[in-house]
């Protein structure tokens, strides 16, 4: 393992000088970034990366022209099929009409799209033609909308049709305030009118462009793309990527986790926009020359069910609360999963029972993996041949991880610690929030991720709570997800979560979120139940004084529980609040025979 001989106040000295310059040099101008990571480190040793100084990332679609795979389908669909010539030809389109706009080198555009062919299309076009497309989930509100467009300059934006007056409602009565002046509406027709705003139809005004377009001159360490991330913990953050960070996380996960072929048609239920679903749907296919399925819409069980028929991937992409809910669907008798030989896992902790009634319900295991949109991929993951139930896996090559102790001490097997990663397709900062750059990118390219894991003697990784997340309970230290896991492995929970929340009294406790598998139940007993499962499972003082009932838990646009929503559910008094951020809904209350109020239930031994 790779150690650290700096400080961490050294660390914070040195870095936090460096990202207010980098910020400053990327408004100015199109200089390369410094990226963080050395080129000679260990792990891009391990791998052999090595890249062109000057090098494009539209060339992980273009490069599939080159090897003679022009006529195989690079994308099919509900919304359609395209095959890598017919791909290539569209984006070349899109990045001359981008052009044409008089946008310049490193402008940023705004992408609020959904699955279909028109995304990498006009992703790979923006990029080839040296813009910076900003991926950004569907389902986000007008203010988040606005903060956007601000906070990123963005000077176009391309949106579906469907979701184009949430445009108009950010502009309302601030348009002066907006950097947009473009909006392009795709897969259909509107004619929003937006003060100061160009509006343009796709279709008609792609049209007269040229299918040939020379890719801009471009240093691998330039801004490639941005993704927001989901907020759930705070104010979604800008994260800026650079020209070689898709190549290299085909290099080290796609390569050695994935080994995907031509003959693979790799299907996501996350989203183009989240960073896990931008490698199953984009970086990995189109690396190899694979097909890539793109579903639009909401990734209902029956709407999963109806693409596997027919399209046959032979790799499933999911999240474990996604396999939860398609495990419990009534169509899974009928499902043939026969086409599928992968399914693939990440965003969550996958508990054990999740894992097993998905196996048990389909023949197939689900091969879990971590992953972090600072890193844009995966870097721990378990594999076919590799594998341990409850464990997100092994180390990726190509990535170096080390777990510190509380003093920044790297910790041996068998101990808790926080991860530290290494690897070149890392961020190198956070737009416009130096501050959160210089607490979490360190000296020599080391990313803090404040998850604390355990590894074990056979370099598997073992997911034990956010080191933030600490919270003493009787005077003892607890991780709330340590509770969550537990309750989830109750045979009566369908899904769980676990919050930190202060009593009346000033106390701190934890409250779980549950839903239950059944319809109808005792409240009372039944949360004495689950109290006592955690006590008997783990340590008595870590059982969770608060139990609240829900008919489902509310999500982010990257399907993970969205936290924030349920603090202020709890808060406000239960009252449904209304979408947030990334248009996730605090969820109601179930039923189960009694009022929303008496679900509340509070342990009397809770003293």
């Amino acid at each position: 393992m790779v150690r650290l001989d700096v400080s961490d106040s050294d660390l914070r000295a040195a870095v936090a000088r460096r990202p207010r310059r980098q910020l400053a040099r990327t408004q100015l101008g199109v200089a390369p970034l410094a990226d963080p990571v050395p080129w000679d480190c260990p792990a891009t040793q391990e791998i052999r990366f090595d890249i062109p100084e000057h090098y494009n990332a539209s060339e992980v679609l273009f490069q599939n022209l080159a090897a003679g795979r022009g006529d195989h389908l690079a994308v099919i669909g509900p919304a359609g099929h395209r095959t890598y010539g017919e791909l290539a030809a569209d984006a070349a389109r899109w990045g001359n009409a981008l052009l044409g706009l008089g946008l310049a080198r490193g402008d940023r555009i705004l992408l609020v799209l959904d699955d279909t062919p028109v995304y990498p299309a006009a992703f790979f076009g923006a990029v080839r033609a040296g813009l910076v497309p900003i991926l950004v989930n569907v389902l986000t509100p007008p203010d988040l909308l606005r903060f956007y467009l601000i906070d990123s300059g963005a000077k176009a934006a391309v949106v579906e049709t469907e979701f184009c007056d949430r445009f108009v409602a950010a502009a309302e009565n601030r348009s002066g305030d907006l950097p947009l002046t473009t909006l392009v509406i795709v897969n259909g027709h509107a004619t929003p009118t937006i003060p100061g705003v160009d509006v343009k139809q796709a279709q008609n005004w792609l049209a007269p462009f040229s299918e040939q377009l020379a890719s801009a001159d471009t240093h691998r360490n330039d801004m490639a793309f941005w993704m927001y991330s989901s907020g759930s913990t705070g104010k979604p953050k800008g994260i800026v990527h650079l020209q070689h960070d898709m190549p290299y996380t085909h290099a080290s996960y796609g390569r050695h986790a994935l080994k995907l072929g031509p003959e693979d048609i790799c299907f996501s239920a996350a989203k183009i926009f989240f960073s896990y679903g931008f490698g199953n749907s984009i970086t990995f296919p189109f690396s190899v020359g694979a097909t890539s399925l793109l579903m639009p819409g909401r990734p209902t069980p029956e709407s999963i069910f109806a693409v596997i028929a027919q399209y046959r991937p032979t790799v499933f992409f999911g999240l474990p609360t996604l396999y939860t809910i398609l495990t419990n669907a009534p169509q899974i008798k009928t499902a043939d999963f026969s086409s599928i030989r992968m399914a693939v896992s990440a965003a969550e902790v996958l508990t054990i029972d999740a894992f097993e009634a998905w196996k048990s319900a389909t023949g197939l295991e689900i091969i879990d993996c971590l992953g972090a949109t600072e890193m844009l991929n995966v870097y721990i993951s378990n594999t076919p041949e590799r594998k341990k139930p409850g464990s997100v896996g092994m180390r990726v090559p190509g990535y170096e991880i080390v777990l510190k102790d509380e003093n920044g001490a790297v910790i041996d097997d068998g101990r808790e610690g926080t991860m530290w990663i290494r690897g070149h397709s890392l961020t190198p900062l956070y737009w416009n929030n130096p501050e959160k750059t210089a607490k979490t990118i360190h000296e020599g390219g080391w990313f803090s991720t404040g998850d604390r894991y355990i590894r074990d003697a056979d370099g598997f990784y073992f997911f034990r709570g956010r080191a933030d997340d600490l919270v003493k309970i009787s005077g003892q230290w607890v991780h709330p997800t340590e509770v969550q896991t537990c309750l989830a492995g109750h045979p009566a929970v369908r899904e769980c979560a676990v919050v930190v929340t202060a009593l009346p009294n000033g106390r701190t406790a934890l409250k779980a979120f549950v839903v239950m598998n059944e319809a109808r139940f005792d409240a009372q007993s039944m949360a004495c139940a689950l109290q006592n499962y955690v006590k008997q499972k783990l340590m008595p003082f870590k059982y969770p004084r608060i139990v609240q009932f829900m008919k489902e838990l509310p999500k982010t646009g990257t399907g993970k529980i969205d936290r924030q929503a349920l603090l202020a559910w709890y808060r406000e008094g239960g009252i449904i609040a209304p979408a947030r951020r990334g248009g996730s809904r605090a969820a109601p209350s179930h039923d189960a025979g009694t009022s929303r109020r008496s679900l509340a239930v509070r342990s009397r031994v809770a003293r």
